[in-house]
């Protein structure tokens, strides 16, 4: 995944509606499906899928007239880059400042921060 340039939202979008379908696979109509209203024009969900092609988040198989999408990347690998570069660049790279943040904007209630708490304890064990 290293090099490979940051989704915009639409794209992001498009990559969800792809992650969501049988083996992160599927044909425009099925991927547009899936995409929250607004739903943009076909042809603009075709370049969103070029775009993610170019990008070597997507390859395609030609089906008859149709091409089939599949996604290269899954959304866990996705997710690791993603927020590893958001660690970096918000946080100086540093998780407890990161974990800090959003306990600290998302307002987390006494079982939440137990839950969490209990996360990592599993995770040191």
């Amino acid at each position: 995944m290293k090099g490979k340039k940051q989704l915009t939202k639409s794209e992001t979008q498009v990559m969800k509606a792809l992650w969501e379908l049988p083996e992160s696979r599927g044909y425009s109509s099925e991927i547009m499906s899936r995409l929250p209203d607004p739903k943009p024009a076909p042809t603009t969900l075709l370049t969103f899928l070029k775009i993610l092609k170019d990008k070597g988040y997507v390859e395609s198989v030609k089906n008859g007239k149709a091409h089939l999408f599949c996604a290269i990347i899954n959304r866990e690998e996705y997710m690791r880059h993603y927020m590893a570069d958001v660690k970096s660049t918000f946080f100086g790279g540093s998780l407890s400042s990161l974990v800090s943040f959003f306990a600290k904007e998302e307002n987390l209630s006494d079982s939440e921060i137990r839950e969490i708490i209990d996360i990592i304890n599993h995770k040191k064990s």
